[in-house]
């Protein structure tokens, strides 16, 4: 993006005004805005990972555009992967600002739909084109992407979701099945690592034996809805990287339906540091549960950080892993 940005503002004709605040939705950990002065600039970014990214250098943060009160100078949308999330930040930047409305993405998400839609509703720029994505802006008009809006409620199947969080349209199927098939005896102290909005909770919480249930997703929008969907007084919510957060005490029993995309790309290892975490996390005689899509090669890594590992069903599509004892090597 910032070849694209730097050429938009260089060449392109793209001017910002000379003062008030920047809003940039949703950048990625890594994105260089340098072509942005950084005094202006706010971060908007609802993932924990990137949102701590950002803070750690020293840009201001915030996890929601409505945090921000007074009227933007421009926004910059870095379009993410969900059209129907991709079209809700479009609509919140066209009201949230008087100025520019930046739009920058990658082919792979979607940016010429973006642009064709776009353009049947508003005057837009011409793109600039570098690196496999597209940048263009257009003045903003919130009254052309009223109907981009996001829902002010979204519920599936009884349970509050949002645009962009993972299964906002429905139940996970993978999550489902790891919900039929919980041991009946899960322990006093239970975490599900990347809780989502909060599916797999009512299963856990269906054991009297539990005590407590810590939800750990990094999707500040999902454990929003989390929120909204558990109210048993036994949860606590934690927003934080499920690899690297710290457990108030030791974990009897982890539950996890891990992630395993980055972007549009698979990527174990997301899985495999999850697994890690588990290990980390669970007392000497705990357990996790979990599931996985059948092609993930996930059981070298449980060999590596447990003492005992058993498939306890599945399907064709995924299957059902119990992990005992952690390694104490791997503590």
């Amino acid at each position: 993006m910032s070849q694209r940005l730097s050429l938009a503002l260089e060449e392109g004709g793209l001017v910002l005004p000379a003062e008030g605040r920047i809003a940039v939705l949703h950048p990625r950990a890594g994105t260089d805005l340098s072509a942005l002065p950084r005094d202006r600039v706010t971060v908007v970014q609802p993932f924990y990972p990137d949102h701590a990214a950002f803070a750690a250098e020293g840009y201001q943060t915030v996890v929601a555009l409505d945090q921000l009160t007074d009227p933007l100078a421009a926004v910059l949308v870095v379009l993410p992967r969900a059209k129907a999330q991709a079209r809700a930040l479009l609509a919140a930047a066209m009201g949230a600002t008087s100025g520019p409305v930046i739009v920058d993405g990658a082919k792979t998400d979607g940016v010429d739909s973006v642009l064709k839609d776009m353009r049947k509703r508003t005057a837009v720029s011409a793109p600039i084109s570098k690196a496999h994505g597209k940048l263009f802006w257009c003045e903003a008009d919130a009254a052309a992407f009223a109907d981009w809006r996001a829902p002010a409620e979204q519920w599936v199947e009884g349970y509050r979701t949002a645009p962009g969080v993972f299964s906002a349209d429905g139940i996970d199927p993978a999550s489902q099945l790891l919900a039929s098939a919980l041991p009946a005896k899960l322990g006093r102290h239970v975490a599900d690592l990347g809780a989502g909005w909060g599916y797999l909770a009512h299963a856990v919480l269906a054991d009297a034996g539990v005590e407590s249930l810590d939800l750990v997703e990094a999707d500040y929008g999902a454990l929003d809805c989390a929120r909204i969907n558990v109210t048993d007084p036994r949860v606590r919510f934690h927003w934080a990287d499920a690899t690297t957060w710290q457990a108030p005490g030791r974990i009897d029993t982890v539950v996890m339906n891990p992630p395993f995309h980055s972007g549009r790309d698979t990527d174990p290892d997301l899985g495999r540091a999850f697994i890690r975490a588990a290990a980390r996390l669970l007392a000497p005689s705990g357990q996790l549960v979990m599931v996985a899509n059948r092609h993930l090669p996930y059981e070298p890594t449980l060999r590596e950080a447990f003492r005992q590992i058993d498939e306890i069903g599945g399907d064709n599509r995924f299957k059902l892993l119990l992990a005992q004892h952690p390694s104490r090597a791997k503590r």
